[in-house]
């Protein structure tokens, strides 16, 4: 799936959004930017866990990398609001599931990957490992 471009990048869930896979994506996404194609949004699995990213200093990373930072819901995850996927559209997610409509469209990809991977996708905007981020970036100096 390497190389796939995606239209929205979904770090979050209750079982993958942990304080420290939070801070997996945040070493990735701080001083970069989200690709200008992608949707990025980054929700905690709790409140008690969106407190600690607060006080922690990565909502404000994932702010300034150009994601949308919200309190803890099963919005995306379930299709339910922030960020349905459309027709034909690719995500790539830390949720747990993605049978065809569990985030929107009947015919949206939906592709299951860690929280460092989804950070490094969300840069490149395809699905990318974290190690080929720092690659071309070492590239660019």
């Amino acid at each position: 799936a390497i190389g796939i471009r995606v239209d929205e990048v979904f770090i979050g869930s209750c079982t993958n959004a942990r304080i420290s896979d939070l801070r997996q994506a945040a070493r990735i996404l701080k001083g970069k930017k989200v690709h200008p194609r992608v949707r990025c949004i980054v929700i905690p699995a709790s409140n008690a866990i969106y407190r600690q990213a607060m006080r922690e200093g990565l909502a404000e990373i994932f702010i300034e990398a150009g994601c949308a930072f919200s309190t803890s819901t099963c919005g995306p995850c379930a299709g339910g609001h922030m960020g349905v996927l459309g027709s034909d559209e690719v995500c790539l997610s830390t949720s747990n599931r993605n049978f065809p409509g569990r985030m929107g469209h009947k015919t949206a990809r939906v592709y299951l990957a860690s929280p460092s991977i989804a950070a490094a996708t969300a840069v490149m905007g395809h699905i990318a490992h974290p190690s080929g981020l720092v690659a071309a970036e070492e590239m660019s100096r």
